[in-house]
C-alpha cells in the first residue's frame, strides 16, 4: 500500500509500506479521508520525541472496515488506544487512561491507504456522512470537550459571556463555531496569518482580527478565553484579556512551559483549565453534531490527495494555505 511517512525533520515521503495484518480484536480500515493535525506538524518539526521516524502519522480519519467484524461499515475512531481497566477508564474519562497508546504515535497511523485499529476504538458514522466532514470528528471533539469543561466553570451561561479564541487553526475555529451554535455571539478570534484570518472571518461571519495590530477586546474585558496555540505570547495574551472571575481554557501545546501571571490568577480569581483530547462519549456526540451541521458548512476545509501530502505539510509550515484544516484523500 501507499503511505505518507514522516522520515525525519521536515521530511514527509510517499512510500510503499506493508499492508497491516489482521489480528484478534482488531479490524483493517480503508482510509477515506485523514486530516493533518497540529501534533502531526509538531512531529514534522522534530519537536515530539514520542513520534520517532520513520513513522506513519495521522489520527483524524474517516474510514470503511474492509476486514474484521463489521466489514463494510463506515466509521471514525478514537485514536487513543485505552486499557479499559484503569481508574480513569472505568470512570468514563478514558482520555486520561494511565496506559494509553495512540494511533500515529506508538503504532502506524492513517496517512495511508489502510490501517489496523482495535475494534473497540471504532465510532460509527452515518452512512451518508461525507468522509471529509467525518474526518473532522477528532479535532471537533477536542473543541467540544474543551467547551463542556469550560461551561462548568463559567459564572454565567455561555450565551451571556464574551469570548476570545486565540488561534485560528482547526480546534480554535471549531470551538468558535460550536460556541456560536450554542448562542455565544460576543466572540472574537485572534489569528496572525492573513490568509487564514480571511478564511476564519468568512466562516464566523466576521469577528477575526490580527492581534499584532490591535482591534481585539480591551484588557481585562473577556469572560472566557481559549488559548488554542499554547505559546508564551498567547498565554500572556490570554491573561491580559480575561476579566476578574473569568475562565481561561488552555488547549494548545506549542511551547511546553512558560511563566504565567500567578498574581492575577490569584487576586482576580481566574480559573485556568487544561484539557486533553476527548472521551469516547465526546466523539459520539461530535459525530451527531457534525451530521446535524452544528459546525456550519465547513467550506474552509481544504482537500488534497495523499500523494501531495508532503507539499501540504510544507505549505502549512510556510503559511501558504488559507485553510484551518487540510484533509488528505488516499
Amino acid at each position: 500500500m501507499k503511505a505518507l511517512v514522516y522520515a525525519g525533520t521536515r521530511t514527509m515521503e510517499l512510500r510503499d509500506a506493508p499492508d497491516p495484518g489482521l489480528v484478534a480484536g482488531e479490524v483493517i480500515l480503508r482510509i477515506d479521508a485523514v486530516g493533518i493535525c497540529g501534533s502531526d506538524m509538531h512531529a514534522y518539526y522534530g519537536h515530539d520525541p514520542r513520534r520517532v521516524p520513520p513513522m506513519i502519522l495521522g489520527h483524524e480519519f474517516a474510514a470503511t472496515i474492509v476486514a474484521g467484524p463489521g466489514e463494510g461499515k463506515r466509521v471514525t475512531g478514537n485514536p487513543l488506544i485505552t486499557c479499559g481497566t484503569c481508574e480513569f477508564c472505568v470512570q468514563g474519562r478514558n482520555n486520561l487512561c494511565a496506559n494509553r497508546t495512540m494511533v500515529g504515535m506508538t503504532r502506524p497511523g492513517a496517512f495511508a491507504e489502510r490501517m489496523a485499529i482495535p475494534a473497540a476504538s471504532l465510532v460509527d458514522i452515518p452512512q451518508d456522512l461525507d468522509p471529509v466532514r467525518a474526518a473532522l470528528t477528532e479535532p471537533a471533539a477536542t473543541a467540544l470537550h474543551a467547551l463542556n469543561l469550560s461551561m462548568r466553570a463559567l459564572a454565567r451561561p455561555l450565551p451571556e459571556c464574551s469570548m476570545l479564541v486565540i488561534g485560528g487553526g482547526s480546534i480554535g475555529l471549531l470551538a468558535a463555531l460550536l460556541a456560536q451554535s450554542y448562542g455565544c455571539h460576543r466572540l472574537a478570534l485572534a489569528e496572525t496569518n492573513p490568509l487564514r484570518r480571511a478564511s476564519v472571518e468568512r466562516a464566523l461571519g466576521g469577528h477575526a482580527f490580527d492581534p499584532r495590530e490591535g482591534g481585539g477586546p480591551a484588557a481585562g474585558s473577556v469572560d472566557f478565553v481559549i488559548d488554542a496555540v499554547g505559546a508564551k505570547a498567547t498565554r500572556e495574551a490570554a491573561f491580559a484579556a480575561v476579566k476578574p472571575g473569568g475562565v481561561i481554557m488552555h488547549i494548545g501545546l506549542q511551547d511546553w512551559a512558560s511563566e504565567i501571571d500567578m498574581r492575577k490568577l490569584t487576586l482576580a480569581e481566574i480559573t485556568l483549565l487544561g484539557t486533553y483530547t476527548y472521551t469516547t462519549a465526546d466523539l459520539r456526540a461530535t459525530v451527531a453534531a457534525l451530521a446535524a451541521g452544528r459546525f456550519g458548512d465547513l467550506a474552509w476545509v481544504e482537500q488534497r490527495p495523499l500523494a501531495e501530502g508532503d507539499r501540504a505539510f510544507a505549505d502549512l509550515h510556510e503559511g501558504r494555505s488559507a485553510a484551518s484544516k487540510i484533509v488528505l484523500r488516499p
